[in-house]
């Protein structure tokens, strides 16, 4: 296993958000697209697991398969970009504008929901034979989940809303250390290791991320989840989102970044 020093691997941060600002409009979606319908796919995998065994546990230690998926296919999500690209603003990298950035953030995040409302509508006709039956007792328990994370929230009012901005932070501080720990190595399965444990805290402690709520909570709603689509904005995505944004950079890029890239001058020692 080949070890990385973190001045290099910050490096290898900047320059990844720097290329994913230059990347065609094209691509960004195409990319975005397929990590939203895989990361959809492995939360209602991990989400069966569980069900079927009735071991939470083992859904948050088998959901990470997602995420390696999709990273090793060097497919974008918008927790991941929140992360990377401003590094490459703050840089001062040739090009990189704050309208640039969103114009990035913008395509990411229509790419991941289009994906993950895509496999929403898949597993949502598999499960009831094109909704000819119920989804059973999948369904009934992404229902619920819908709810809860919305509604739920909706009744602490601004402890509610702060909440899940909190959470939203907590899960991108974990799904952010698992973007930088996949270039902390040059040997895959080191990638898949580094990846693997912060995942599975995140997973596990029903931390809140934007992109798998893209896909659960249509698919609750499909699948009969008693809340409005602006309960769910409002109540779910955009304070996760806006965690989401503060998390991974403040608690996860930035501060890599000024340790590893933009040192303070070393203390000179009578």
């Amino acid at each position: 296993m080949a070890y990385i020093e973190p001045g290099e691997f910050v490096t290898k941060m900047v320059d990844a958000g720097e290329s994913k600002c230059h990347m065609s409009v094209r691509d960004t979606f195409i990319r975005a697209f397929m990590a939203g319908a895989i990361l959809g796919l492995a939360a209602i995998f991990a989400i069966t697991v569980a069900i079927k065994t009735g071991l939470p546990v083992l859904g948050a230690i088998l959901f990470p398969v997602g995420f390696i998926m999709l990273y090793l296919m060097k497919f974008d999500l918008l927790t991941g970009v929140f992360t990377l690209v401003p590094l490459a603003w703050l840089d001062k990298r040739p090009g990189i504008t704050v309208s640039q950035i969103l114009r990035n953030w913008w395509w990411v995040f229509l790419g991941n929901f289009a994906g993950a409302l895509t496999t929403a509508f898949f597993m949502s006709f598999i499960l009831t034979y094109g909704y000819s039956i119920d989804g059973g007792a999948i369904a009934a328990k992404v229902s619920a989940i819908g709810e809860s994370r919305t509604l739920g929230y909706q009744e602490h009012g601004l402890s509610g809303w702060l909440t899940i901005f909190i959470r939203g932070m907590l899960c991108n501080w974990m799904v952010s250390m698992g973007v930088v720990g996949a270039m902390i190595s040059t040997s895959a399965g080191s990638k898949m290791m580094a990846m693997w444990m912060p995942i599975m805290l995140f997973f596990f402690m029903g931390f809140e991320h934007s992109i798998v709520n893209m896909f659960l909570f249509p698919f609750s709603m499909i699948m009969g989840g008693e809340f409005t689509v602006m309960d769910y904005l409002l109540w779910n995505e955009l304070p996760t989102a806006l965690g989401n944004l503060v998390g991974g950079f403040l608690l996860v890029g930035l501060p890599l970044y000024l340790t590893h890239v933009k040192t303070s001058p070393e203390r000179k020692l009578a």
